[in-house]
């Protein structure tokens, strides 16, 4: 069984003299959630034995659906005649370990952040995307700094320093990647020639979640290809314990490179072409710690590592349908030399997509996929439309006279939204901040109107909510020939609505009756505009991610003490149709609490089986798995009256069926009240 450690780092870099601990970051603003390291590693190998913790490379958020155990940067070159590769990681059975084989690279600092969102904690006018990291390692060092550990087969170091930007945004259409930048500067003084850049990747499509395979059995249900017309390897699951809860592609797609004054893309031959200089991308699968010299055999040392990098598979492959446990590389080069003090940029995205085909791989099953790397690729490609790596005339969007990459068009903001659960109903208010959005490229107000989704009862347990909720209700504005056309009037309150410690003005309202308390329901509020035909732009929508809400209805707060407190469903029989699986994602709830309380459960015999302790304010269901495992949005939404139990004892045991005793204290007033219900197998 693959699993990873985590080890104390370091002193690093003399020119820093800093001192810190192995760091990991995530991003989270979109549907991707990705992991780096501030040893450049990418993903979180131990994420099958702890899926409760930071994603790997997960998609959507939330799901359970994990595409990536381990990833990183591959430098190659030849250096005074010598090949040299240096490795961020490699297929190791225990991922990334402090002076590991094959992971060489170490920090220099922490991992920094910033955000192009005003609203951000990190917020920077230099940030090009909601979410930024910046990590910036290098392979020089022998030993692990700060420690005698020495870097297991690292003798002739290429001495990069790789300065990795990662950008990642929140917008619907833009929030299945993350794109990294690397700059990778020759820190040696020796000159590199014939250069290779690669990442090497684990992708392992599974639900961890559902899944119960652990050891081989988890990692060889994968299958591949490479995507000739985007760049892009990608991996999907073949078969499997948890395929029906899955369906999923991972994928790595090469941007561009920029060397010296020239940009190097497949659909931009400059470097070739012009220059004389041949410039390949490359896609490789090998078979896991296979060192058996076939075709998917996996590289032993250097000099097959760089191989492995000039030489890539021929595409399709056959045997890449069939399930197994191999690894990829997409790799690019050669760059022809980069000089002492030199640099190169290398741009890649991580990417995930929906396999739209039940078990099936083919163009059909493939085409959300291609979508997405579209859209990575047009955001990296930014003003540059023709991809020549020049600022052509009718380009220079932002008319600051620099040819700029990393530009979207922008949907209207994304409202700010409070959202009220009580017995069968929910009320939704937003503000009216979307309105007055300006769009960065067409420089138009060009808002439209505000689109609600939902789940249904029961969605919860397909773990992939986001994609279950479907459109409800939409509003948009009159006059044109977009959406319904059937204003605003029916949600926009005669007077602004505030709530307590809240400054914010709504000034919409929109109410839902009929729901079922108890259920989780997934409300998600967009703001959309109307596009721009003469710039060629669809209507564009905001974040899913950001206005999602899992809704628990149910009765609120009872601070008079004028309802009867219970407990539903009773009796509980075996497990209540919202149950996972397992003894520990099951779940009742008692209702028409006090705000602030104390819910003791007894036996008939006067022994106390659990102590709750309940504060409408704070509550969000994180003493039991239930909403960990199907309910991952930090974003809950309860009613304030309910409280819910995962029938397990104090000391984490099943408790046996019967009728039990409970009472609830009323921290305001010292008001107890008594109750039973019964557990029935």
């Amino acid at each position: 069984m693959r699993k990873t450690f985590l080890y104390l780092v370091f002193t690093f870099l003399p020119l820093l003299s800093i001192s810190q601990f192995f760091e990991q970051k995530t991003f989270d603003i979109g549907n991707l959630g990705l992991t780096l390291s501030n040893v450049g590693t990418v993903g979180q190998p131990n994420i099958r034995n702890n899926p409760s913790g930071p994603p790997s490379m997960e998609y959507p958020m939330n799901s359970g659906i994990e595409h990536l155990f381990e990833g990183g940067l591959w430098v190659g070159a030849v250096v005074n005649g010598q090949i040299r590769v240096s490795t961020a990681s490699i297929d190791a059975p225990y991922g990334y370990f402090a002076g590991g084989n094959g992971f060489e690279f170490t920090a220099t600092g922490p991992i920094t952040t910033k955000s192009s969102q005003p609203s951000s904690d990190f917020y920077s006018a230099s940030a090009i995307a909601h979410q930024q990291f910046r990590c910036v390692t290098t392979d020089s060092n022998n030993v692990v700094p700060g420690t005698s550990i020495p870097i297991s087969n690292h003798d002739f170091p290429l001495k990069v320093v790789s300065d990795l930007n990662g950008y990642a945004w929140n917008y619907s259409f833009a929030d299945f990647f993350v794109i990294f930048d690397y700059e990778i500067t020759n820190h040696s003084d020796e000159d590199w020639d014939s250069v290779y850049l690669g990442i090497w990747t684990d992708l392992v499509i599974r639900n961890v979640n559902v899944t119960q395979d652990a050891g081989t059995a988890f990692y060889n249900k994968g299958g591949g290809g490479f995507v000739d017309s985007f760049d892009a390897i990608y991996a999907y699951q073949v078969n499997g314990d948890d395929i029906d809860f899955t369906q999923s592609y991972g994928a790595v797609q090469f941007l561009g490179i920029e060397w010296r004054d020239l940009y190097y893309h497949p659909n931009n031959w400059k470097l070739k072409a012009d220059s004389g200089y041949h410039i390949a991308v490359n896609g490789n699968f090998w078979n896991f710690r296979t060192f058996d010299g076939s075709k998917f055999g996996a590289p032993e040392d250097d000099l097959q590592r760089y191989a492995k990098m000039k030489n890539g598979l021929s595409f399709p492959d056959p045997a890449l349908d069939a399930p197994s446990n191999k690894t990829q590389l997409l790799s690019v080069g050669p760059v022809p030399e980069i000089k002492a003090g030199e640099a190169v940029n290398f741009v890649i995205a991580f990417v995930a997509a929906k396999q739209l085909k039940y078990m099936t791989n083919d163009e059909d099953s493939r085409e959300e996929l291609n979508e997405h790397l579209n859209w990575a690729k047009r955001t990296y490609i930014g003003e540059d439309v023709n991809e020549n790596g020049q600022l052509d005339v009718g380009e220079d969007l932002n008319a600051n006279s620099e040819l700029d990459r990393y530009i979207l068009p922008e949907p209207p903001l994304s409202p700010k939204v409070k959202i009220i659960s009580s017995n069968q109903k929910v009320d939704i208010y937003w503000d009216e901040s979307s309105i007055h959005s300006l769009d960065p490229i067409s420089k138009k107000k060009d808002f439209e109107g505000f689109k609600l989704y939902r789940t249904k009862v029961g969605d919860d347990l397909d773990l992939n909510l986001s994609s279950s909720a479907k459109l409800v209700a939409s509003w948009d504005s009159i006059g044109n020939d977009i959406g319904y056309n059937n204003g605003f009037d029916a949600i926009r309150l005669v007077q602004p609505m505030t709530f307590k410690d809240d400054p914010t003005e709504y000034i919409f309202h929109y109410s839902m009756d009929g729901l079922l308390n108890g259920w989780q329901y997934l409300f998600i509020l967009t703001a959309f505009d109307e596009g721009d035909k003469e710039l060629d732009l669809e209507s564009l929508e905001s974040s899913k991610v950001e206005n999602s809400y899992s809704v628990f209805i149910g009765s609120a707060a009872d601070d008079g003490g004028s309802q009867e407190i219970g407990v539903y469903p009773n009796p509980y029989r075996v497990s209540a149709s919202w149950d996972g699986v397992t003894s520990r994602t099951k779940k009742i709830y008692f209702y028409n609490l006090p705000s602030r309380c104390e819910i003791i459960i007894y036996t008939l015999s006067g022994d106390i089986v659990r102590r709750l302790e309940h504060d409408a304010d704070f509550y969000k269901g994180d003493d039991i798995q239930w909403f960990s495992r199907f309910s991952g949005s930090e974003k809950r939404v309860f009613s304030g009256g309910e409280h819910a139990w995962d029938l397990l004892s104090e000391n984490g045991q099943t408790i046996t069926q019967g009728l039990y005793l409970f009472s609830v204290k009323d921290y305001s007033g010292n008001i107890v009240k008594t109750g039973k219900f019964a557990i029935l197998k």
